[in-house]
């Protein structure tokens, strides 16, 4: 099976204190929600002069002598005094799906300033019924709806731009783009960015007006009296599959800030002394499974006589608070503290299938600590992956940019080992990790750069092996480099060394990543090259495979019709060869296909036959293989995904053919890795039959069968549904429910153990949330939280010292939990 489809309480005095503060006027800064009652009629407006460009052709950026409004737009063109004396764009053109073609429905773009804030209106004409909106949370409707977007790229290096974009209710979503993009690490966007900024919208008979006052406050820039910006306006009309900028963002080019126009005028402005602070009081109770004792206790039933139990631990109620603080340094360089951070409000991740997986699958992060800000530690190879930090008691970030250099700087403890000890062992159980990670790089040419990068890990007591207690460490060190050699060819490159002390054992390695990428209009070419030492160790990053060297291919060829329902079409190869470090081959994998995109988002991918050989060794198996075994494995699939409508998302992939099971039974000759049928599917259905409303559904499958036999080696079923219902812009309602399963012939008390250990598992969780948002910072959170699985009611430990499973469901862990902060900005 292919390697490259696996998916993807406080109620305190506190609350009296804060609920108030909240339904108050937003931030200083922010202009009234309200129509001004100054605007004033056009008839005693002096006639505006609209020189929007100077004689080299940058946007000149009015000031205002005032806020403009909403509602000075919505005939589809500006009246009062303000909204006639803003900058005006249009011609804007299509990057997708005809690069290079003028926007197929009018559009302009108003711009102006004043002290506090930077004001952007859209008028989009479109025909109504056709437009795409919907009433979400806040970065609820990215990919779904219609929308108009701001870069700007504040330090004018073509480098690292920030995102401003709403759909056409108004609704808030930003990021930050790095021009940087690494397959192994995210993508351009980091949509952890979350910043204090007013939006509204409104959808009329000619199209929709889209509004945003951004305050300068919210950005880094620095602190010359004249500021020359990049920005790049977008608008993007989904049914079409259609985005297009100004200025013109062509898809022959690789990267946007390159081709970004320039943005003048700006002078004067500041984001002046900027503190903020967001305390949060949190109250919870929980009850959960405690297994930390090793081996667990004497079961208290006297049905178990012979066995250990873990047992329950329970709290009705409890409470704690927290801090967040940020601090702008000299207006482009940013500290940020946590102490005590709680993350309960954070969604759980998505599913993705974890049975029968040789390495490690990666899960994005999602606390908005660890991820703010997190391409300034971004390397090729992914050296900082921060769900390594459990749970941290406290940390602090540095970043930001002064002149040519960019630098980020994090320190963090993490309580998690500790916690997971036997609270008996005082030593271990309050021992803690602590992770430390410093980057700094250097602009270079016009969108090159060089960079240096160190993290260090060090852990006083990991293991019970370590009985002199002596420090464990991993420290890793090295250089990297991103070179724009033309238009369409880059290339990122890293070395980095390591040395790890662990358990008494010191190892020392290496890792040499190379990628070199072309773009252009119709053929995409990604060429990369890895090779990790024997030795190499990243406990702060996510390397899953030492003793490789591995070259990975992938081009694409696109055909782009110029009419019709077609958008693009055209063949893709990847291919991917590994070898270790004595020259054996280990893996190889050629996997064609076909890709068509058509309007409406949709698209269909075939891959009509994939040829994978995977080599397992005495060492990935020791005392299980005597020898390498070579296994010839093949493949098809499909996959489709559409949006036909404004109220329906629909997608799913099919995959057959063979893979390994990594986790054998018991009994020759199943006894070893050993090559099955193989079926991997999924479907995904999102439905919004209301405006508000939003249903999102997930089912994904996987299962393996004997090839002799045609007998079931696991079924795996994960079925996903989350309701996000919208009451207003502030308030929402979010309910999760998810049922998992893997089953086995390893039924509770028959452990046969034929084809598979796996035991027979299945699991029902279901989490519900209200959350009331002000902005970010500004919450009130109130969730639930509860989770069943089979295991047995008495906590009985099995054979491998975890809590044996049953036929039946108990309830193993619930949490409740009210969480309220609140933003001072200073």
């Amino acid at each position: 099976m292919s390697r490259k489809f696996g998916l993807k309480a406080c109620v305190s005095l506190g609350a009296v204190f804060f609920l108030p503060m909240m339904v108050r006027a937003l931030p200083p800064g922010f202009p009234s929600a309200s129509p001004s009652s100054q605007v004033q009629s056009e008839a005693a407006t002096p006639a505006p002069q609209r020189l929007s460009t100077d004689s080299e052709g940058g946007l000149v950026i009015p000031r205002l002598s005032r806020a403009p409004t909403l509602e000075e737009f919505l005939t589809m063109q500006p009246e009062g005094e303000a909204a006639l004396a803003m900058a005006k764009v249009t011609k804007f053109v299509q990057r997708d799906p005809h690069d290079g073609e003028p926007v197929t429905q009018p559009t302009e773009a108003y711009l102006g300033y004043d002290d506090k804030n930077l004001y952007v209106v859209f008028v989009c004409h479109d025909d109504p019924a056709k437009i795409r909106a919907h009433e979400t949370r806040r970065e609820g409707f990215d990919g779904t709806d219609d929308d108009v977007a701001i870069m700007l790229d504040t330090f004018h290096d073509r480098r690292r731009a920030y995102e401003f974009e709403v759909n056409p209710k108004g609704i808030q979503w930003d990021a930050v783009w790095t021009e940087a993009s690494f397959a192994d690490t995210g993508g351009n966007f980091d949509t952890s960015f979350d910043t204090v900024w007013n939006s509204k919208g409104k959808v009329t008979s000619q199209g929709y007006v889209a509004w945003m006052a951004i305050p300068f406050r919210s950005l880094r820039f620095s602190s010359a009296h004249d500021q020359t910006w990049g920005i790049i306006l977008l608008r993007e009309i989904i049914r079409d599959n259609e985005k297009s900028f100004w200025p013109h963002i062509s898809v022959n080019r690789e990267g946007r800030l390159g081709q970004a126009g320039t943005a003048k005028g700006l002078s004067g402005i500041s984001p002046g002394r900027n503190i903020q602070l967001i305390p949060y009081t949190l109250l919870n109770s929980f009850h959960s499974v405690d297994d930390r004792v090793a081996g667990g206790t004497p079961c208290p039933t006297p049905l178990l006589p012979d066995r250990n139990c873990a047992a329950f631990q329970n709290r009705d109620i409890g409470g704690t608070f927290g801090l967040d603080g940020k601090l702008i340094l000299k207006d482009s360089l940013v500290l940020d503290v946590t102490a005590n951070p709680d993350f309960s409000q954070v969604e759980s991740d998505q599913p993705q299938v974890t049975v029968n997986q040789r390495y490690e699958v990666y899960f994005p992060e999602k606390r908005p600590f660890f991820i703010e800000n997190a391409d300034y530690f971004r390397t090729p190879i992914d050296l900082f992956f921060t769900r390594r930090i459990v749970n941290p008691t406290g940390g602090i970030r540095l970043t930001g940019k002064v002149g040519p250099y960019s630098l980020g700087i994090l320190s963090s403890d993490d309580r998690g080992p500790g916690l997971t000890r036997d609270p008996n062992d005082r030593d271990l159980f309050k021992s803690r990790d602590y992770f430390t990670i410093a980057r700094v790089s250097r602009d270079i040419f016009k969108q090159s750069s060089i960079g240096a990068i160190f993290t260090d890990w060090e852990s006083p007591a990991t293991s019970n092996v370590n009985l002199d207690r002596r420090s464990d460490f991993n420290r890793v060190g090295g250089i990297d480099s991103r070179l724009k050699f033309s238009t369409n060819w880059t290339a990122d490159l890293q070395a980095v060394v390591s040395s790890t002390n662990f358990g008494g054992f010191y190892s020392f390695g290496e890792n040499y990543k190379a990628d070199v990428t072309y773009t252009s209009r119709h053929l995409n070419h990604t060429g990369t090259f890895n090779d990790v030492s024997p030795g190499f160790t990243t406990v702060p990053g996510f390397v899953t495979r030492p003793d490789i060297r591995e070259y990975r291919d992938d081009t694409a060829y696109f055909f782009r019709p110029k009419h019709g329902p077609v958008v693009s079409w055209g063949p893709e190869l990847s291919g991917h060869w590994t070898w270790d470090h004595n020259g054996l081959r280990l893996d190889t994998d050629y996997l064609p296909s076909l890709n068509v995109n058509l309007k409406r988002q949709t698209r269909i991918s075939i891959f009509p036959y994939e040829e994978f050989r995977e080599r397992l060794r005495p060492s990935d198996y020791p005392g299980v293989l005597d020898s390498s075994v070579d296994f010839h494995e093949h493949s098809s699939g499909l996959n489709v995904s559409s949006s036909p409508f404004a109220q329906l998302t629909l997608g799913g992939y099919y995959f057959w053919g063979d893979a390994v099971n990594f986790i054998p039974g018991s009994v020759d000759p199943f006894s070893k890795p050993y090559l099955a049928r193989s079926d991997l599917g999924a479907g995904v259905l999102t439905v919004r039959p209301i405006t508000p409303l939003r249903i999102d559904n997930t089912y994904l499958f996987s299962r393996l069968r004997t090839r002799e036999t045609n007998a079931n080696v696991f079924n795996n079923h994960i079925i996903r549904s989350q309701w996000n219902l919208q009451i207003n812009r502030q308030l929402s309602l979010r309910a999760i429910m998810q049922y998992s399963a893997t089953l086995t012939q390893n039924q509770p008390g028959n452990e046969l153990n034929i084809f598979t250990f796996l035991p027979t598992t299945k699991n029902f969780n279901t989490d519900f949330l209200i959350t009331y948002l002000v902005h970010p910072g500004t919450a009130v959170y109130v969730g639930y939280n509860s989770n069943q699985q089979n295991l047995d009611p008495a906590l009985a430990l099995g054979e491998f010292g975890s809590v044996a499973r049953s036929n039946r469901l108990i309830n193993d862990g619930r949490l409740f939990f009210v969480k309220v902060s609140y933003l001072f900005r200073f």
